[in-house]
C-alpha cells in the first residue's frame, strides 16, 4: 500500500503542471494563426476635395465711445464718469431700436495713481458705451449727438442670422462641387459611380474692413457737434471645405 502510493503520487503532481504548460503551449501555437487574420487593403479607394466660397458685405457695425477722467478723490472721478455715461445711456436709448441700434455698456474702469514714493497722488478712471447693429446711418447719427463721451473705434461684421446663412449657402455649394467631383472622378477611371466612405467638412472665415482713422478724437469733438460719425463696411468671406474619401464601383 506505501509502495502504491509513493509510486502513484508523482503522476498526480505531474498531471497537475502539466495541465497550464499545455495550455501555454496551445495558445502559442494559435498566435501565428490569429496574426495572419488581417482586414483586406482597400482597393479602388480615391481621396478628393471641393471648396465653395461667398462674399457678402457686412450689415453689423459695433462703434465703441469712452471718456476718462482724473482727479485726486476716488469719488469724485467716480462720479464724474457716471455723469459723462448717464448722459450718453440717455440719448442713445431713446434710439434704441432691436437689431437696428442696440447700446449696451463697455469697461468702466478706476485706479490709483501713484507718485516716485509709491503713494498714492491721485486717481484715473475711464468708462465705456457700445452701440451696435443693422442701422449704420442711425448709429452714426446716434454717437454724433453724444457729447460726453468720444469715439474710440468701429468695427464691422456679419450678424448671427447673416452669417448662419451665408454657412449654410456655402456648405450647400461645396458639398454639390464635391459630388460633381467625385463622380467626374469615377467616370474618368471608367467606374459607373462611386460611394462614400468617409467625408469631413471645414469651414474658415474672412472679414475685410476698410481702414478707419479716428474721426472722433477728443480736440475735434467740439467742432463736429451732432454731425453723424462717417463709417463704411467691408464684406466678409465664407469658405467652406469638404474632402473625404469615396469607393470607386
Amino acid at each position: 500500500m506505501t509502495l502504491f502510493s509513493s509510486l502513484q503520487r508523482p503522476s498526480f503532481f505531474a498531471s497537475r503542471f502539466l495541465a497550464p504548460s499545455l495550455l501555454a503551449v496551445g495558445l502559442a501555437l494559435s498566435a501565428p494563426a490569429m496574426a495572419q487574420v488581417t482586414a483586406p487593403v482597400p482597393a479602388n479607394v480615391v481621396n478628393i476635395a471641393a471648396s465653395g466660397f461667398l462674399e457678402v458685405p457686412q450689415d453689423w457695425l459695433s462703434m465703441q465711445l469712452n471718456t476718462t477722467r482724473e482727479g485726486s478723490d476716488a469719488v469724485t472721478v467716480q462720479n464724474q464718469l457716471k455723469q459723462a455715461l448717464d448722459a450718453a445711456l440717455a440719448v442713445a436709448r431713446a434710439n434704441a431700436k432691436p437689431q437696428q441700434l442696440e447700446v449696451r455698456t463697455g469697461q468702466f474702469s478706476l485706479y490709483p495713481r501713484y507718485d516716485s514714493k509709491g503713494k498714492i497722488n491721485g486717481w484715473q478712471g475711464s468708462t465705456e458705451l457700445v452701440l451696435e447693429g443693422r442701422d449704420f446711418a442711425l448709429i452714426s447719427t446716434t454717437a454724433g449727438k453724444i457729447q460726453t463721451l468720444t469715439m474710440s473705434g468701429t468695427s464691422f461684421s456679419l450678424s448671427r442670422d447673416a452669417r448662419r446663412k451665408l454657412e449654410s449657402d456655402v456648405q450647400a455649394m461645396a458639398i454639390e462641387r464635391f459630388k460633381a467631383r467625385a463622380d467626374e472622378v469615377s467616370k474618368g477611371f471608367g467606374f459607373s459611380g462611386y460611394s462614400l466612405r468617409e467625408v469631413s467638412v471645414s469651414s474658415a472665415d474672412q472679414e475685410a474692413r476698410p481702414l478707419q482713422p479716428r474721426t472722433m478724437a477728443m480736440e475735434a469733438k467740439a467742432a463736429m457737434s451732432d454731425a453723424p460719425v462717417p463709417v463704411e463696411a467691408g464684406k466678409s468671406t465664407v469658405n467652406v471645405t469638404v474632402s473625404g474619401s469615396i469607393q470607386l464601383k
